[in-house]
């Protein structure tokens, strides 16, 4: 499986929760699969799903699932440590790890040769920390959401990139139906 069929496997499994999703063909992928208005599509900042899904969840009570690649954590590393120490139990971290740079081309990330992210994360102080391989993906997930503790998922997949329509909707709208999300979820 690549990563739209991970993404795709975990559309029935993200029913409620806010998603953040990473920069470029997963937002695009999500954005064509299953578009709603409690997914924020980064459109730019490569690195910072996994932040900006953090800051999201320490400051309001709904479950957020932040969907980011190996490429995006290995350029901000400083994530995970930071992760680890601010614990927020409605946070999910779903690492889709396809050991490439997808949005641009497949090359190859060093977490596709000898990095773990999942030992990375478990170094760093993340207490719960799950591998799996893509055929578990929505399984993993859903466990990691009925646990009710922040969980962080490396979910390991074959590369390669389906062709995906660009993102119509102006960044402006994208955030506001977002953030309306975030009222309606937190009532």
């Amino acid at each position: 499986m690549n990563r739209s069929e991970v993404i795709q496997s975990l559309l029935p499994v993200l029913r409620d929760e806010l998603v953040v999703c990473n920069i470029g063909l997963p937002s695009q992928e999500l954005h064509m699969m299953g578009d709603q208005p409690s997914n924020f599509y980064m459109l730019g900042t490569m690195g910072l799903a996994s932040s900006i899904g953090l800051g999201l969840a320490l400051v309001q009570e709904a479950r957020v699932v932040a969907i980011d690649g190996d490429g995006s954590v290995l350029t901000n590393l400083g994530t995970l440590p930071t992760i680890a120490n601010n614990v927020a139990d409605n946070f999910t971290l779903f690492i889709v790890d396809n050991g490439s740079y997808g949005s641009t081309g497949d090359q190859p990330t060093y977490a596709g040769r000898k990095t773990s992210l999942a030992r990375v994360a478990e170094a760093c102080g993340c207490e719960r920390v799950v591998e799996c391989d893509a055929g578990q993906a929505a399984e993993a997930l859903q466990d990691a959401l009925e646990s009710n503790r922040m969980t962080i998922i490396v979910c390991k997949c074959d590369p390669g990139n389906i062709p995906v329509p660009v993102i119509e909707k102006h960044p402006v709208t994208i955030r506001d139906r977002f953030i309306q999300a975030v009222r309606r979820a937190n009532g």
